[in-house]
């Protein structure tokens, strides 16, 4: 694998950083030990994220001291001792009172307020400080979230919410710079892993939104880090480690291909359960048959991938113990990466470096060939995921398709096949189900999520698929504002089948806010 590495000056035009922005505290796994431990097991809270998220009132040191103390003696109460010395989350928008007369476009306006978090100025348990105000997507989700936060922003652009889009764009060049990557959000829990690079698709909406390109050259610091993160190559030790692999291995998001070529994966550098969903992964590895640390790491890498979880990644495609994550080829991930390396192509090319303009857009036509070779299933006329593993595609058809069309990297007959799979079998009542399997996982069937309606709507645009793009598009937001009128809900995904039944499956109820449902749908009303 050779691309550029290029050390690159530039001046930091973003806003001075406090210490606490500087600082990442431990995960609360590691900095609460059998505490922790024991709360999650014992189940102490229905939802595994709500302790993870607590704030601790005095000292870590100081807690464990304590609980070692209490804990043995007579009529010990473990639910009193935590909330003696952490202060509980509460839901994000528990004091919202929506009004159904109002219109959908309204209701959303009025949610940004509620939505939006200020910079705190110190860090607040396991809550990363950052330096701009944010959005975020609502329910238990009281972070900024990465691939999220870009359906968000499609919404705030709508909304002439300008400087929150700047904000939270700078938020995460502020992350890529300190962190050096972008983490599945700002939790310290959060940090072994990132989530769909979505980054330089923010820094050409936050161009467009100013009519400035030269935003791109700004920020090029920071989508070389990106690029760096997602290639191995943040450090020497790995540049050199990645440099020696041979066909068919990988190093962490990294996998060599035969013929020399590299694509990606997704991955998580820990291989232990997940702080938000402790009990749940712990639970899982019982019952696998499976080395635990190996099912860990593969439940980490599905929620990389932002599909937490689907068929998509089961050896099965249908139970959850079977997940294996890292042996695939993601046809949206290696789409996501051609675009970070088309951008950085136009990038230098706007700067006059046309060596390093060629540079990177030699590596994004070497990428799109792989993927069209590995992904493409001239049979089926789809894209399919790939296991690297076994060698061949793992036949699972999903809306991750639609990727190639988005970025424009399939050709005009494979966007025919994926628009003819779509209409005879992802079309339905509410509009394009995720998958055609229904696992009782969140993103299969019967589920339809904004973003995948946002990436398949405009993915038919592009290849001139108006007719189907504009019936996914009417049935979406009919389903949505017929939720929203029942319910004054805005929520996290739907049921596209019945669609008198809300979206439903994974790991834990429903979530309603929802940033990027509110984002998507006020982009797509908006719209003559």
């Amino acid at each position: 694998m050779r691309f550029p590495l290029i050390l690159l000056a530039f001046p930091i035009l973003f806003t001075a950083c406090t210490p606490a922005e500087l600082q990442t505290p431990p995960s609360p796994d590691e900095e609460f030990g059998a505490l922790f431990h024991d709360v999650q097991t014992k189940a102490l809270f229905p939802d595994s994220k709500t302790f993870a998220d607590a704030e601790p009132l005095i000292s870590s040191g100081h807690i464990l001291k304590a609980y070692e103390e209490e804990k043995g003696k007579p009529g010990f109460d473990l639910r009193a001792f935590i909330n003696q010395y952490f202060e509980i989350p509460k839901p994000l928008n528990s004091g919202f009172t929506s009004d159904t007369s109002l219109s959908a476009e309204a209701h959303i306006n009025a949610l940004w307020p509620v939505l939006t978090r200020k910079p705190s100025g110190r860090v607040r348990g396991s809550l990363l400080a950052l330096p701009r105000s944010y959005v975020v997507p609502g329910g238990r989700f009281g972070e900024i979230y990465y691939w999220d936060s870009y359906f968000t922003m499609l919404g705030l652009q709508v909304a002439g919410k300008d400087s929150l889009i700047d904000g939270m764009v700078a938020n995460f060049a502020h992350l890529l710079r300190y962190q050096g990557h972008i983490p599945n959000g700002n939790r310290s829990y959060y940090m072994s892993r990132s989530q769909p690079p979505f980054f330089s698709l923010m820094v050409e909406l936050l161009a467009e939104t100013k009519k400035d390109p030269a935003i791109l050259v700004t920020y090029l610091p920071e989508l070389q880090k990106e690029y760096y993160y997602w290639m191995s190559a943040s450090n020497d030790e790995d540049i050199k480690q990645a440099a020696d692999l041979k066909p068919g291995q990988a190093l962490r998001r990294i996998v060599r291909m035969p013929g020399g070529v590299t694509l990606n994966r997704y991955y998580d550098d820990k291989a232990t359960p997940r702080p938000e969903a402790y009990k749940e992964d712990i639970a899982v590895a019982q019952h696998s048959g499976r080395k635990a640390e190996d099912v860990y790491r593969n439940l980490r890498a599905g929620a990389e991938s932002g599909w937490d979880f689907s068929s998509r990644w089961l050896k099965d495609g249908k139970t959850l113990a079977t997940i294996h994550t890292t042996e695939i080829l993601p046809v949206d991930l290696n789409s996501l990466l051609y675009h970070l390396e088309m951008t950085l192509s136009k990038v230098y090319g706007l700067m006059n470096d046309t060596k390093h303009s060629q540079s990177f857009k030699n590596l994004a036509e070497k990428r799109r060939k792989a993927l069209l070779q590995y992904c493409w299933n001239e049979k089926d006329g789809f894209f399919y995921d790939y296991d690297f593993v076994e060698g061949k595609q793992t036949g699972i058809p999903s809306l991750a398709a639609v990727y190639p069309l988005f970025f424009n990297l399939a050709t005009p007959e494979q966007a025919k096949g994926v628009a003819r799979k779509l209409k005879a079998e992802f079309l339905q009542a509410g509009g394009l189900t995720t998958t055609l399997t229904p696992t009782g996982q969140q993103w299969d069937a019967p589920n339809g999520w904004a973003p995948l309606q946002w990436m398949s709507i405009q993915g038919l645009r592009q290849y001139g698929e108006n007719e189907l793009a504009s019936e996914a598009k009417s049935r979406w937001i009919h389903e949505n504002i017929r939720v929203y009128k029942a319910t004054g809900r805005l929520v996290e995904k739907y049921n596209v089948y019945d669609i008198s039944l809300l979206g439903g499956g994974g790991e834990y109820p429903l979530q309603d806010g929802f940033g990027w449902t509110n984002g998507v749908l006020l982009r797509l009303l908006s719209e003559k």
